[in-house]
């Protein structure tokens, strides 16, 4: 089991995905909270503490309009949080346990922005962490979600610091350069761990 953390825009997607092109199955927990938020139990929780103008015209959540409330009161973000976090813990094990129950998969890989936040980390036996310089992270920040720097800048600081989540975490990996040289240390890593897994069996 083998979570990836590290800062927003750090490439704990290219890890994850150089992972799954090694034979992993995928748990992804942004992408599980944000199949809930579609759910109708979950829709209606978000409509009673936000009301409308947490919805788009069509009846579906508007991410960004809930994520400009939320992410603008440690309240707010709470609140969702107490809404999301135990339904996406509870998908994320019933995905880890089919994963598992896979013979062909040599390892389950979990990718969740707020894995430590979430108290998910707990379902990993590997922690990898991803670092990566601060204005390489705020750029690709930008260019993939439009976050200006002071919005990357806040939306980092409502997660536990870099400094605390690298020392929880058993390895590294550092994508300072290439794209290239970071898949490079992903399968060398990928083999250290498979490796150590199979001589405990």
């Amino acid at each position: 089991m083998i979570g990836i953390v590290g800062g927003i825009g750090a490439g704990k997607s290219t890890v994850a995905a150089e992972l799954v092109r090694l034979g992993c199955p995928l748990v992804d927990g942004d992408a599980v909270g944000h199949a809930l938020l579609a759910e109708e139990d979950v829709r209606s929780e978000v409509r009673e503490r936000w009301g409308q103008g947490a919805f788009a015209p069509d009846g579906s959540v508007d991410r960004e309009a809930l994520a400009r409330i939320v992410f603008s009161d440690a309240g707010e973000l709470e609140a969702l949080n107490r809404i999301l976090h135990p339904r996406i813990r509870k998908r994320m094990q019933e995905q880890i346990a089919r994963s598992r129950g896979d013979p062909s998969a040599p390892a389950v890989v979990v990718d969740a922005a707020v894995l430590f936040e979430a108290g998910w980390d707990d379902l990993c036996t590997h922690l990898v962490f991803v670092e990566a310089p601060g204005p390489a992270r705020a750029r690709r920040a930008r260019q993939a979600r439009g976050w200006e720097p002071a919005v990357w800048r806040s939306r980092e600081k409502m997660q536990i610091s870099l400094d605390k989540k690298a020392a929880r975490c058993h390895h590294m990996v550092r994508n300072s350069s290439s794209v290239g040289r970071l898949r490079e240390q992903v399968r060398g890593l990928f083999s250290q761990i498979v490796h150590a897994a199979d001589c405990l069996r």
